[in-house]
């Protein structure tokens, strides 16, 4: 059964606006007319692209009836970005106290939960297994005691990241590029081994955001036996 595809949903007030903003951000020129919607994303993104004399707007459906001043700064946040301007100071702390509440995140993992790709690959990939690699991390470094979450390698070689560990589909997944024979196998248990700790040590919420490494993940993560030549590998490997 196919899943139904969720749809954009036109954003009438967006024009206004945006038409505002361009003047408050101090864009220069003639502003476009622009064509606003909320798009059904499965992450918190928001987009702006200038085609000719229209400018085609984006923004996270996670945003619909978010309060204006919000919207507001989410459009300054965009112009600024386009049109190469400082959106200030304001604008960024609140858009950011809105994306990090409490209510804006628990809805972006129901989102991400309902939107997101799940693993299709098996975790036995050519040249490594993360199952067996996984098992025996657990053992060694977590007493056996880490819930294992799905894990898989990525469709494609991803060329920026080496791995991923995303709590609302409870998965693991290990960029392709490195199940090869030439990368070595406490390369691919490093890679894994940083996402596990992702598991142990969730995403919190710090005075500067949202904190993914904090003092202790990055204390552990030293604990690995060859951590600094498997970075010295990645580094090249890049």
């Amino acid at each position: 059964m196919k899943r139904r595809r969720a749809r954009s949903i036109p954003f009438l007030a967006g024009a206004a606006i945006f038409q505002r903003m361009f003047t408050r951000v101090g864009c220069q020129g003639r502003p476009p007319r622009f064509v606003s919607e909320f798009y059904p994303y499965a992450s918190l993104t928001h987009t702006i692209r200038l085609v000719e004399d229209t400018a085609h707007v984006r923004l996270s459906d996670v945003f619909r009836g978010a309060p204006l001043a919000v919207l507001e700064a989410t459009a300054a946040i965009l112009l600024a970005r386009l049109y190469r301007r400082h959106a200030g100071r304001e604008f960024a702390e609140t858009y950011r106290e809105f994306s990090l509440a409490q209510g804006t995140r628990r809805q972006l993992m129901r989102m991400r939960r309902k939107r997101g790709r799940r693993l299709t690959s098996h975790p036995r990939g050519m040249h490594h297994d993360l199952d067996g690699l996984f098992a025996r991390l657990n053992r060694r470094h977590f007493g056996g005691r880490l819930r294992r979450p799905r894990l898989g390698w990525s469709p494609r070689p991803w060329r920026t990241q080496l791995g991923c560990f995303d709590p609302a589909l409870d998965q693991i997944v290990i960029s392709s590029r490195l199940d090869r024979e030439t990368v070595p196998q406490y390369v691919v248990e490093y890679v894994l081994f940083h996402e596990m700790l992702h598991v142990k040590h969730p995403i919190r919420r710090a005075s500067c955001g949202l904190e993914a490494h904090s003092a202790e993940f990055r204390e552990q993560e030293k604990h690995f036996p060859l951590y600094e030549r498997a970075r010295r590998f990645l580094t090249r490997l890049r």
